[in-house]
């Protein structure tokens, strides 16, 4: 990001120190495409909130069809879209899918791993369905990009500050841009706005920094330690019934307490943890996303979201699960 910085000029004026930034911003954007495994182009964004509209509002596509647990970004990028049902485990229902398809060229919106449960959808199956209906599918993959292998779609939602990057910085990944309308003078005509080149450069590095593992197992150890406490207690791991847990993102429900009440005593004792997701949060409003599980209101109301990132350590994660025991037993 130094070296993007020194590099002042805007990478659009065709002066040399502007060509200077172009080719920095051009070497960025090779090295995301080989970091990621993407064949596409990279149209990069302000993040997963730009990246969203710029799909949905864009794309060369009929219907707008998008799942129930989707995140508000989405949502909100495609406020009349029609909303794809899921099962009690969170699994998209694919029956309905298939027949929700059958339209001209729909645009079909699925959240890679969901933000406040950590399930994974099954996009392989989905991809299959959508492209036999001559669809496109939009992978939001803001949650699993830089931590799993992208997943088979048309377009694909990356957000840097999810793996590590800066903030303020994303992407939109297309296999072609023959799927979008142009939107503007930069990005190759598809994005307005001059290109945040450190950020672009901060990206890549991320990017190219990420493990595989992601987080090594022995860092969540703890969690699994505690889920037979977490039953006896009458609280619930929502990933106890997700149809594909993945192990970043835990969403628990305690006992008795409200999850508001947990979020502000975990606070308390410098832990920082989510009712939701965390950019509705705030609101206190019943999660959309356990509503669509068709979670009790009760246990929805009592359910926390814990996000596991690239510098989490061992330590933190045995005082999370210390002071769940100490609020549980409260």
């Amino acid at each position: 990001m130094e070296e993007g910085f020194d590099l002042w000029a805007n990478p659009s004026s065709p002066h040399a120190e502007g060509r200077k930034a172009r080719a920095a911003l051009e070497d960025a954007r090779e090295r995301v495409k080989q970091a990621l495994g993407w064949e596409g182009e990279v149209i990069f964004t302000s993040g997963a909130s730009e990246a969203a509209a710029l799909a949905l509002g864009h794309a060369k596509a009929g219907a707008r069809l998008v799942s129930a647990v989707e995140h508000d970004a989405i949502l909100k990028a495609a406020p009349d879209a029609e909303r794809l049902p899921v099962r009690p485990d969170g699994a998209l229902d694919l029956e309905i899918l298939t027949e929700a398809v059958q339209r001209e060229r729909p645009l079909v919106a699925v959240q890679h791993i969901n933000s406040e449960t950590g399930n994974r959808q099954d996009l392989a199956a989905i991809s299959g369905i959508v492209q036999q209906a001559s669809g496109l599918l939009l992978a939001d993959c803001a949650q699993s990009a830089g931590k799993l292998a992208l997943p088979p779609c048309d377009m694909a939602i990356v957000s840097a500050h999810k793996f590590g990057g800066p903030i303020g910085i994303g992407a939109l990944l297309v296999k072609d841009f023959a799927m979008l309308e142009p939107a503007g003078g930069q990005e190759r005509g598809y994005r307005r706005g001059t290109e945040n080149l450190p950020g672009a450069a901060g990206m890549a590095a991320a990017l190219e920094a990420a493990h595989s593992p992601y987080l090594d197992p022995f860092v969540l150890d703890p969690l699994d330690a505690i889920v037979a406490h977490c039953r006896e207690s009458g609280g619930k791991f929502l990933s106890d019934r997700l149809s594909d847990p993945t192990p970043y993102i835990r969403a628990i429900a305690m006992p008795k307490m409200s999850g508001s009440a947990q979020v502000m005593r975990y606070d308390m004792a410098g832990i920082s943890v989510s009712q939701g997701s965390a950019c509705s949060s705030g609101t206190m409003k019943t999660s959309h996303v356990l509503q669509a599980m068709q979670i009790e209101p009760e246990v929805a109301d009592r359910t926390i979201r814990a996000s596991f990132g690239w510098n989490t350590t061992r330590e933190e994660v045995e005082r999370f699960c210390e002071v769940w025991l100490e609020l549980a037993k409260a």
